[in-house]
């Protein structure tokens, strides 16, 4: 059996859009997962002191912004200089490919996905994150 996996859902910015989001919340919740949505224009220090709180597994944060390039590389700062190396980040939006490459390269986020990506592949992509 599988440990119950804990996935914050987070929507940094200015961004007011969240229908995403909590399509994506709901998801991992039908999946079994434990999850805590952080709710629209949260800044990265409050999505990171939220997923230290809650003891998450991963931090799956929502963009559709264009702030990604900064949001994204803050989260994972923020995560790492407060001994949460251990938390997942992945994201999702309106990303282009180069971004996602760089991104990834950089090692702010483990996966992004982008609009049109099967909701099955994402609960599928954090099962296998969060079980590895």
């Amino acid at each position: 059996m599988s440990k119950m996996i804990k996935v914050l859902v987070g929507k940094p910015g200015l961004d007011g859009h969240d229908r995403g989001a909590r399509v994506i919340a709901r998801a991992f919740r039908d999946a079994g997962m434990e999850v805590i949505y952080t709710g629209l224009h949260q800044t990265p220090e409050q999505i990171v002191d939220a997923a230290i709180q809650e003891d998450v597994d991963i931090v799956a944060v929502s963009i559709l912004s264009g702030a990604h390039m900064t949001l994204i590389p803050r989260i994972r700062e923020l995560l790492d200089q407060n001994n949460a190396e251990d938390i997942t980040l992945i994201g999702g939006g309106t990303i282009p490919e180069e971004d996602i490459d760089e991104l990834k390269k950089a090692g702010a986020a483990k996966e992004l996905f982008t609009p049109g990506t099967p909701i099955d592949e994402i609960v599928s992509s954090v099962r296998t994150i969060a079980n590895n």
